[in-house]
């Protein structure tokens, strides 16, 4: 297949690589002409592991080209995917300014037949306010059939999960475009559902709805470990294996962040109230997670003292988990900015991103970030912040606090090292 992907973000290049490397001829495409200008020389804009190799073994095969000339790409291509963001408005709902942009664009450049998957996380319904917006704008019907095709990608493994999916989902009212897209895919083993729209937008929504929640269930258990002396993890691990529930996303810690699960369930949230729904349950996910870091703060409070400006607190890790450069509603920086805000001292390190946060100074190790603080707190789970050597962290710090903000650090180890192992629901 010929395949014009719109967007050279996180989803577009991944999904552009690995459709390379499936075989198609896949031309990328994005108006950031200095991002398309770096793609070509070879520089990844993003951090993923496994894709810059992907990316150019496909560019030197000849099946990967990037260009910032999108309507000639339009033209020039049979199957037309959009993978731009969708990000959150002020209430919540998915702005699709970039999605419009590109349809607007599209009904100038389609002299052909063209199947337009949609790729991007899309409130229900899109497909076929999207349908609505191209006939509007006198493109024939015969000649375009939209397809949504929802991406279940997970940061850091984004490449497995797009080769090695649970499932492929393509929502279609044309058969033969269903087909089409699933050809996409046909080295691939996994199973394919075919459905409507609106069922393919709001399977990857649930998804990511049932996700979150999940999280904001085992956190709010961890406080309930918390306040009856029980061991979260112990707790957790029971609860999972029942076949019914499942073990994953059963790991309690700070919140849940990134690009997709806030955004989509605030989305959903607000178009479900949008048809008059109120999701009850959804909301509750939400202010869950939005108090998750106060239990941290209050936790930390109780064991290192009061919070003060006299107070040096290290925080190792900023990205909203390990494997990725992605800071979007990281509450590792929402636990930093809270700190701050109180007047603490706080020195902070991760191994790929610093950005700039008022009151926080970054440090060029861990151990640096370490050196003199009160306590020490894990944020996110990186491999090189969760093993350390703790008998050097000890003597870093000038206290013996660490807050294990994942509840992934081994209690024994740091007791070993004379540090006081303090996790959320951990007895």
């Amino acid at each position: 297949m010929n395949i014009c992907i719109v967007g050279a973000g996180y989803v577009g290049l991944t999904t552009a690589a690995v459709l390379a490397e499936l075989g198609h001829r896949v031309e990328c495409v994005d108006r950031d002409e200095g991002r398309i200008e770096r793609l070509n020389r070879g520089i990844i804009p993003i951090y993923e592991p496994g894709l810059e190799e992907l990316t150019v073994r496909n560019r030197q095969s000849g099946r990967l080209l990037f260009s910032a000339d999108v309507p000639a790409s339009m033209e020039n291509n049979e199957m037309i995917m959009i993978a731009v963001g969708t990000p959150s408005g002020e209430d919540g709902t998915a702005d699709l300014v970039y999605v419009r942009s590109v349809l607007l664009t599209l009904a100038g450049a389609i002299k052909d037949y063209k199947i337009i998957i949609m790729k991007s996380t899309v409130p229900p319904g899109t497909g076929e306010w999207a349908e609505r917006f191209l006939l509007g704008r006198d493109v024939p019907p015969h000649k375009f059939d939209i397809v949504s095709n929802p991406e279940f990608l997970r940061e850091g493994t984004a490449i497995y999960d797009t080769l090695h999916p649970d499932r492929i989902v393509i929502g279609s009212s044309s058969r033969a475009a269903a087909e089409a897209v699933r050809s996409l895919y046909s080295g691939i083993g996994a199973e394919t559902l075919i459905t409507g729209r609106a069922e393919a937008e709001l399977i990857k929504y649930g998804s990511n709805a049932f996700l979150a929640t999940k999280l904001s269930f085992v956190n709010e258990l961890a406080r309930v470990c918390e306040a009856f002396g029980a061991d979260i993890t112990t707790v957790s691990a029971g609860v999972g294996m029942d076949s019914r529930i499942g073990s994953k996303f059963m790991q309690a810690g700070i919140g849940y962040g990134g690009s997709c699960l806030p955004k989509d369930v605030s989305a959903l949230i607000a178009a479900s109230a949008a048809r008059e729904e109120d999701l009850t349950l959804l909301k509750a996910v939400e202010r869950v997670n939005q108090t998750q870091v106060d239990v941290y703060v209050r936790k930390l409070a109780a064991v290192a003292g009061p919070l003060t400006e006299s107070k040096h607190v290290a925080v190792w890790g900023a990205t909203f988990k390990e494997n990725t450069d992605d800071i979007r509603h990281s509450q590792a920086i929402a636990l930093m900015k809270r700190l701050a805000a109180i007047g603490c001292r706080i020195t902070a390190y991760d191994p790929l991103v610093k950005p700039a946060i008022e009151g926080v100074e970054w440090m060029p190790s861990a151990i640096d970030a370490a050196a003199g603080a009160d306590a020490l707190v894990v944020a996110t789970g990186w491999s090189e912040l969760v093993g350390p050597d703790w008998n050097k962290v000890k003597r870093a710090l000038a206290g013996d606090v660490v807050l294990d903000g994942r509840n992934v650090l081994d209690p024994a180890k740091l007791a070993s090292a004379g540090l006081r192992h303090v996790g959320v629901g951990r007895t």
